[in-house]
């Protein structure tokens, strides 16, 4: 058995739906119930208190982990109990350029490589579907607002994650890797904004915020450090931030989703 958690999430939701169409017997662990693909078992469970995975863990064998809740150890000590024997971590890309903003997630990525598992870590760059925070204003008044529009990162599409996901959690050789996924090119938060346009069939007009302006905006929903962090990579990345990574050619034998194709897919969500 497989365990999911975030099995609501953007990157979750799929993963459970692939696994469940492989054949794989999966409980999703969540907070709030939510639809699951039938033949699913859903666990309600919080990362944050670990203790209340002990039903969730039981039986399994493979877990697929997120970032949340602050003991890491405990919940790995959970896992172990349970019987689990391969964790795969998503984790982010800037644990490791920029460790000391992500601490949270670089005390994660050291918890699973001392856990005694057999453990893999994805690192993801920023999501092709943080564009959903444009969606309200589109539909509004045909106009998408970001920082630093100039400067083009290789964003993910979540359900190249999960696809990843569900190949490491069924096939044997990855253990011990740290894998970093991107997707096919630098794209501009002005670049997005047009793409999102052209998939709807209506211009989308971009508007830079000034540093300030998207500082404030990002600290109603994220602590100061992650603030600062994701910041400093949409403005000033490293060359290892734009690098395009080979792992989903790798992967999954063929080259990771592009933007556009991310946009055409989810455009309902605009109109």
């Amino acid at each position: 058995m497989i365990v999911v958690t975030g099995a609501t999430g953007k990157v979750g939701h799929e993963l459970v739906r692939l696994l469940s169409e492989a054949g794989e017997q999966v409980t999703g662990v969540s907070r709030q119930p939510a639809p699951l693909p039938e033949g699913v078992r859903h666990s309600p469970a919080d990362l944050a208190e670990p203790a209340g995975l002990k039903a969730a863990f039981d039986g399994a064998d493979a877990l697929f982990l997120l970032v949340a809740g602050e003991d890491p150890q405990a919940i790995l000590d959970m896992a172990k109990v349970g019987g689990i024997r391969r964790v795969v971590l998503l984790s982010s890309q800037g644990a490791g350029t920029r460790p000391q903003a992500y601490r949270h997630a670089a005390a994660f990525e050291d918890a699973v490589r001392g856990s005694g598992l057999d453990w893999t870590i994805l690192r993801p760059g920023g999501f092709t579907s943080n564009a959903f925070a444009w969606a309200e204003q589109i539909r509004a008044d045909r106009t998408a607002a970001a920082p630093f529009g100039d400067v083009g990162l290789p964003t993910i599409d979540p359900a190249d994650i999960a696809e990843v996901a569900a190949v490491i959690l069924r096939e044997a050789g990855h253990a011990g890797r740290t894998y970093e996924l991107t997707g096919p090119g630098l794209v501009t938060p002005r670049e997005r904004a047009a793409m999102i346009g052209e998939a709807l069939g209506a211009a989308v007009r971009f508007v830079e915020q000034t540093r300030e302006e998207a500082r404030a905006q990002m600290l109603q929903f994220m602590p100061e450090p992650i603030a600062e962090g994701t910041l400093a990579i949409l403005g000033e990345p490293t060359a290892a931030e734009q690098r395009v990574s080979p792992d989903v050619q790798r992967i999954l034998g063929r080259a990771p989703r592009t933007f556009a194709d991310w946009a055409a897919r989810n455009i309902a969500a605009f109109r």
